[in-house]
């Protein structure tokens, strides 16, 4: 009779690690279920991301495969997107306006300031393909860090849920160990 509050409990426990058994079984089949809806790309990354650490610094790489061109290209851009590169610009079209119309006999860009004119489609002409190109280099350093991003947080999802497979198991074991423990 006195034993029977110990033997009530052991039966709470009992029925507890049959559920949580239950449980880990259900997860592994739904794992099972998962691993048969991929395809077989999905199943080369997850083997491929299993050993390695995907951490990468993305814009270094790219940086050391950057052409002499790229390079040239990133520089102008970020030159010509710059404040400094607009108000000086605005102040060289000024002081070239203005002398040219004070200096009317001397002027030699004279109104309606063709020299000017010729400047500004040339330069415009140079300058909007060299954006363009170090857009398009920023593009493949965004598309890079994407695909970088989502292996990384591919890993860790996969680190995660084997880290619960493996906690789940170590408390089954522990409970096991416990049962025998009382016996």
């Amino acid at each position: 009779m006195e034993n029977e509050p110990i033997r009530q409990h052991i039966h709470s426990l009992e029925d507890e690690l049959r559920a949580e058994e239950e449980k880990i079984q259900g997860i592994i089949e739904d794992i099972e279920e998962l691993d048969n809806l991929l395809s077989p790309d999905a199943r080369e990354l997850l083997e491929d991301l299993r050993p390695l650490t995907v951490a990468d610094d993305v814009y270094e790489e790219m940086e050391e495969k950057a052409t002499l061109g790229d390079q040239l290209a990133d520089r102008i851009a970020m030159i010509a997107g710059s404040w400094g590169f607009i108000l000086s610009f605005m102040m060289l079209m000024l002081i070239w306006v203005t002398y040219n119309a004070v200096a009317r006999d001397s002027a030699f860009d004279p109104y309606p300031f063709i020299l000017l004119n010729l400047a500004l489609s040339t330069l415009a002409a140079l300058q909007a393909p060299v954006i363009l190109m170090s857009q398009n280099r920023q593009a493949d350093i965004d598309r890079a860090q994407a695909r970088n991003d989502y292996e990384v947080n591919l890993k860790a999802e996969l680190e995660i849920a084997d880290l619960h497979r493996k906690i789940d198991h170590l408390l089954i074991l522990m409970q096991e160990r416990h049962q025998a423990d009382k016996s």
